[in-house]
Parts: C-alpha cells; structure tokens; sequence
C-alpha cells in the first residue's frame, strides 16, 4: 500500500459564513499547531481565528502551500474547494459544520478526535473522479468542472424544456421535463437522490442521467459508464434555461446550443479515516436500519 505524505502544514478553510461558530475555527488552528503543524489560513477565516497563523490570499495558493485542507462547513463548502484544488493533488478533509454533509469527514463536535486519528496515520485518501461540461453560447466556450452533478434546468418559469440526448454519439431520447441531472457516484446522494435517483457506491464506474419530472413517465434515471461521452442540445423551450455544475450557475443556454460532458482528468482527493465507511454514512445520515442477529 502506498504510503501517504507526511502532514507538516494545514491550510484551514472555511463558509464564508462561519462567524456564528468562531470557536470551532479557533479551536481547530490550535489543535493543529499543538501537533506541531503549521497553520494557514484563507482570508475569510482570519479574522475570526485571532491567532499569529499564516494568512494566503486565494484557495489555490493554499493547495500549493499546504499537504492537507481542513475544510470546516457543509457538502457546498466541500464542493466548492474539491473544484478550486481540482488538480494540486491535496487531500480535503471536510468538517462538518452545515447540515447533512455526505462529503464531510466528521461533525463538528468530533473535529479533535479526528484530527488525533489522522495524525496516528489511521485514514484512506479517496480518489473521486470530476466530470465536465463544454459549451459553446453565442460563440462563446464555456468550460466546467463538478465532483457531483452537472445539471441543465428551467428558470423560474414553469414550463418544460426540450433537450435531445446521445450517449457515446448514439441518440438516446428526446427529454422534455424540468431538467436533467448528470451525477457522478459522489454525487447520487445530491440533487439526483431527491430527484428519484439511486444511491451508486463511490466504486463504481459509472455517471447517472436522471430526468427531473418528465412528461413521459417512461423515462427513468439511466446508468452509463464513466468513460461515456453525453451530448445534450436544447431543442426549444417556453421558459430559461441553465447550465450549473455543483449547484452554481455557469451560463444561461439558448435553443440548439449543445452541452458535452465527459469524465475529467481531475480528481478530488477526500479523506476517510478508518473505520468510516460509505455504507455507514448511508445508514447514519438517512437514518436506515437494519436488523442484528
């Protein structure tokens, strides 16, 4: 097994938002330097930290500088980091500091436990692969990365659109629904579960097409492989339509703009420590039983 690279600097990032919980960010940067690591820090979370760490401008000056992100908020904060790193080859470890955070690594109330299990060497760093979109709109090329979903939806109006998709150049169906949600593994706990979903194990080798409120009720999510190339072009529509990864909005697309999204290059690195695994998460954060011998 490959071992993985000593931890001697954690850069420390945060929501924006997290000056209602300004002890955690304080108490986490001690935790770290009482280990004997340094500590740096983004802008937004230095002022609340008070402390003598090391203030960089930007995520990505962080990812160069740091052997390990601490990230300290929800899955949209996980997200958000995972697609700024995207290639730098640092691990993210997520704190969970929102509400149901399937990407994060521990709760809050948990941080200096887990920190103390990964200075002992106790985790796996997962590697999860991105996907992306390109575009061309109005001769412009759009280009998007995303760890969960990329999602082609209505505006505010509520009328259908009408998308034609092909997998791997092959026509598969004329969509016409609300949107349509194309999910990795990471993902399938996202948008695409409460859209109808199936929950797919970060294992597997495949991305997930699901329809969001279709008209014709025989159109159900889909399972291709990962390698697949999906092209979708907007036919017409009575009402907006966007083009988001990750749930922020890139760019709005007009009839017979086209949308090919295809596996990245990237990566995302999360950590899990041991004795954490993905069926656990399931069952701890949708609340299913099971029954004990």
């Amino acid at each position: 097994m490959k071992k993985n690279k000593p931890i001697k600097s954690v850069g420390v990032i945060g929501h924006p938002d997290l000056t209602h919980k300004p002890n955690l960010v304080r108490n986490i940067c001690k935790w770290v330097e009482a280990s004997g690591r340094k500590v740096f820090l983004d802008n937004a979370l230095s002022s609340i930290s008070k402390g003598k760490n090391i203030v960089l401008p930007s995520v990505s000056e962080l990812s160069r500088m740091c052997d390990l992100m601490l990230v300290i908020g929800g899955d949209g904060t996980v997200l958000r980091v995972a697609r700024d790193t995207a290639g730098s080859n640092v691990p993210l470890l997520g704190i969970n500091a929102g509400r149901l955070g399937f990407l994060t690594t521990a709760p809050a109330d948990d941080a200096k436990k887990a920190l103390e299990t990964l200075w002992a060497g106790k985790y796996i760093i997962d590697p999860l692969p991105l996907i992306e979109a390109t575009a061309r709109i109005q001769d412009k090329k759009i280009k998007t990365i995303a760890l969960n979903d990329i999602l082609i939806s209505r505006g505010a109006n509520p009328r259908l659109i009408e998308m034609k998709v092909l997998v791997d150049g092959e026509p598969l169906t004329d969509y016409r629904c609300d949107g349509l949600i194309v999910a990795t593994p990471a993902g399938s706990t996202a948008y695409s579960l409460a859209a109808g979903g199936a929950v797919v194990s970060p294992r597997a080798e495949v991305l997930t097409l699901n329809p969001i409120c279709p008209q014709a009720l025989s159109n159900r999510p889909l399972v291709v492989g990962f390698s697949s190339t999906i092209e979708v072009t907007i036919l017409k529509h009575r009402a907006e339509t966007y083009l988001s990864a990750d749930g922020q909005m890139q760019a709005q697309l007009e009839p017979n703009d086209t949308v090919k999204i295809t596996r990245s290059r990237q990566k995302a690195r999360l950590i899990r420590l041991q004795g954490n695994s993905f069926f656990e998460t399931l069952r701890h954060k949708l609340n299913w039983t099971g029954s004990h011998a």
